[in-house]
């Protein structure tokens, strides 16, 4: 049975919503927890399709697992593992599971995990990871899809990457914190996500430095060096992001809390010269709002510090009835764009050339039957949804579900009139309450 959301457009929305903690991140310290003996206790884990694989991947090891969704904790204990193999079957559901290759290798000094395949958003190449393993001493053989890493002795060097790779960043970090020696990955990636990870780490016991900076210096230690911790993970920069983007969108006015301004400085300054109203109201809550009709931008997408590809579907949304031109260049995947054809059916003049979206605002959206292509662009349709006149319903909501945690809750707390539903059936539920499809959705909120 298919489930949707129904969102009839046109509101502004207004009200409070609380940031989740950031699926960038967890997932990865989820993986690092392996690396220490004994429980390990992470809060702040938000309730998504993909903290559930992350838990599968691990538990498939041996490892044991708690995972409580009212207190937003998970509590890992990795005294024992029993093996070391990452089958198919997980990994290919999310690519983020493969960092667990840099974790078994460090822990374990073996791992055999699977090569996670391609994406909806376009090739993610893994060499990077595997020449960063090669150079600190790991054997490397790629068998019927697997990769196969043997690391009885890993040894400190200079790695460069020749991108700044947010997962082979991860990786050999991981893969250098038992190294015999010092690592220092130079052209790393510098996303808070990167960050989060080093402070766990080092709570853990391990020596990492210039985290959030191009050069990573990694100092191996002692696997008994490390111990158990507990750990709170930041907030969700790219919820935080698209939460904002919504409010504007609508020409409403929200609070939003548990944010770290810092971490979407560009994108704050791209929301601004659209004609946003962003104030600092505490150091973790912010206050966005607009009355205008948004100004057209130009915007490239760059790694960290730089525009978030994350968001980049979401802005494209909210330029959809800027007064004029924009122009939105992705320059760090490809088919990065496949919310395009979704918004022209909802009334979007876009014209798409490679990775270059010439974005001519129209008046209004309309309302629509869109499907979801994958997590951003299915983010990305909700905005439009909410934008729109009339009423839409957006298909494919698996993908959504893999990085908004409780996400119409949150909508329709800031007054969308969004339901979700199943389409077999004329039962609506929002809140948990059932209401029917043949009625008024307002009646519902």
């Amino acid at each position: 049975m298919v489930e949707k959301l129904k969102i009839i457009g046109g509101n502004s929305l207004k009200g409070e919503v609380s940031i989740s903690g950031a699926k960038n991140s967890v997932l990865k310290l989820m993986a690092a927890a392996i690396l220490s003996k004994g429980e390990t206790v992470i809060h702040n884990v938000p309730e998504l399709t993909d903290v559930n694989i992350m838990l599968r991947v691990i538990e498939e090891l041996g490892v044991k697992t708690k995972y409580d969704k009212i207190a937003k904790t998970v509590a890992i204990d990795a005294t024992d593992i029993s093996s070391i193999t990452a089958k198919y079957e997980l990994v290919s559901k999310m690519r983020a599971s493969f960092i667990i290759l840099g974790a078994l290798v460090s822990r374990c000094k073996e791992a055999i995990v699977a090569l996670p395949g391609g994406c909806a958003i376009g090739e993610r190449r893994v060499d990077f990871h595997i020449k960063g393993l090669e150079a600190l001493g790991a054997e490397i053989k790629i068998e019927n899809g697997y990769v196969h890493a043997n690391a009885q002795k890993l040894t400190g060097t200079d790695i460069y990457l020749d991108i700044p790779s947010v997962g082979a960043t991860e990786n050999l970090m991981l893969a250098a914190i038992l190294a015999d020696g010092a690592t220092r990955i130079q052209n790393a990636a510098q996303e808070p996500e990167i960050v989060d990870l080093a402070n766990f780490l080092n709570a853990m016991g391990a020596d990492v430095s210039g985290a959030g900076t191009s050069e990573i210096v990694i100092n191996g230690v002692k696997q008994e060096d490390l111990h158990p911790i507990e750990y709170t993970t930041i907030p969700d920069r790219i919820e935080a992001g698209t939460y904002m983007a919504a409010i504007i969108a609508t020409k409403g006015k929200g609070i939003i809390r548990n944010v770290l301004p810092s971490h979407l400085t560009f994108y704050n300054s791209k929301l601004i010269k659209m004609g946003a109203n962003i104030k600092l109201i505490e150091p973790t809550v912010i206050e966005v709002s607009c009355n205008q009709k948004l100004n057209p931008v130009n915007i490239v997408t760059q790694p960290y510090p730089g525009f978030p590809t994350d968001l980049q579907a979401i802005a494209m949304a909210m330029l959809t009835t800027a007064d004029g031109v924009s122009i939105v260049t992705e320059s760090l995947y490809e088919n990065r764009f496949m919310q395009v054809p979704e918004l022209r059916r909802m009334g979007a003049d876009i014209h798409q050339e490679r990775n270059h979206a010439l974005i001519r605002g129209v008046d209004k959206l309309t309302g629509a039957n869109v499907k979801a292509s994958d997590l951003r662009a299915g983010a990305s349709l909700i905005i439009a949804a909410l934008m729109a006149e009339g009423e839409s319903d957006i298909e494919a909501l698996h993908h959504i579900d893999r990085g908004y945690e409780l996400f119409e809750t949150k909508f329709a707390n800031l007054g969308a009139n969004i339901v979700r539903y199943n389409d077999e059936s004329d039962i609506l539920t929002v809140n948990n309450a059932e209401v029917t499809n043949k009625g008024s959705i307002n009646a519902s909120i």
